[in-house]
């Protein structure tokens, strides 16, 4: 129980803290909400990003909507590429970099805390009933007709521009629209087929994210996800070429990325949240998966 409370600590980043790591020096012009509520365009933002990105956890929920181009992002282990037409989309608290975004790329971002919903005048928690914000959810989500949603988007990002404190309350009316307008397109689209390997891997990748300091071994992922831990390991291997064992220990490199980066633990605290007691060995295996120690990795990220 100790450790639990413990982990609930580590902090996730909110917008006016994750700058520098988006833009380094540069700073963006934002409004007087933006920690709750902020949109802008792809183009805007593309040329000022220090990539690749880090691992790291947000603290709002947020969306990227391309028009034009290509972006390369990570939910947990898993890289998507984003395409035009498609939606990426995360809650908080999930682990994501961003590993590539073209020249051409054109779009939205838009970023907004679920309080922004509980107002005296109405209470339209739509955002909780769409998959891509499930943190076990598929994030990428490819949209039928696009028309209606780009007029959202432009509407949205000029009443925010207009950055009128008086008319706050229009930003989430709007953004309840956008997002019942992805809840009808999801719904009419057929639901894609995945082998049972493929799901199972998928199931192991989600556990992985959420309760990799509770459990320490595949055994332990495999009694979860209630089945053997050698039927565990032929799906994974057949789905990512990897073996289960190789992928949690991925997660912990994640992980131990984000630590570093995001708290002020000590290497031996890090070390014994993830399951490795003494900390010259886990820095003897972070440095096998990294070539960095992590205090290198520390000093770098900051």
């Amino acid at each position: 129980m100790a450790q639990k409370q413990a982990i609930a600590k580590i902090p996730v980043l909110n917008p006016s803290q994750f700058d520098e790591y988006l833009f380094g020096t540069w700073k963006p012009v934002v409004s007087k909400v933006y920690d709750q509520f902020h949109i802008e365009r792809v183009e805007h933002y593309k040329t000022h990003l220090q990539l690749p990105l880090q691992p790291h956890r947000r603290l709002v929920y947020f969306m990227i909507f391309l028009t034009k181009g290509k972006v390369l992002r990570s939910k947990g282990l898993t890289q998507y590429e984003i395409g035009p037409n498609t939606l990426f989309a995360l809650p908080s608290d999930q682990i994501t970099s961003i590993e590539f975004v073209s020249e051409d790329a054109e779009g939205y971002y838009l970023h907004f805390l679920p309080e922004i919903f509980q107002q005296k005048r109405f209470n339209l928690p739509v955002f909780k009933e769409l998959p891509f914000f499930q943190f076990t959810g598929n994030p990428v989500f490819e949209l039928i007709e696009n028309k209606q949603v780009i007029e959202l988007f432009e509407l949205i990002l000029q009443e925010y521009k207009k950055n009128q404190p008086e008319r706050f309350e229009l930003l989430p009316l709007y953004l309840t629209t956008l997002l019942t307008e992805f809840k009808l397109q999801e719904k009419s689209q057929p639901r894609s087929l995945q082998n049972a390997a493929t799901h199972l891997t998928q199931r192991y990748k989600d556990a992985l994210s959420s309760l990799i300091y509770e459990k320490k071994s595949v055994q332990e992922f495999a009694e979860y996800l209630s089945v053997s831990p050698n039927h565990l390991h032929k799906s994974v291997k057949i789905t990512t070429g990897k073996s289960a064992h190789e992928l949690l220990e991925e997660m912990r490199i994640l992980e131990a990325k984000v630590l570093l980066s995001q708290t002020d633990l000590s290497i031996g605290e890090i070390a014994f949240r993830l399951g490795k007691v003494d900390p010259s060995d886990f820095s003897r295996f972070f440095k096998a998966k990294t070539l960095l120690t992590p205090k290198q990795y520390r000093n770098n990220s900051n």
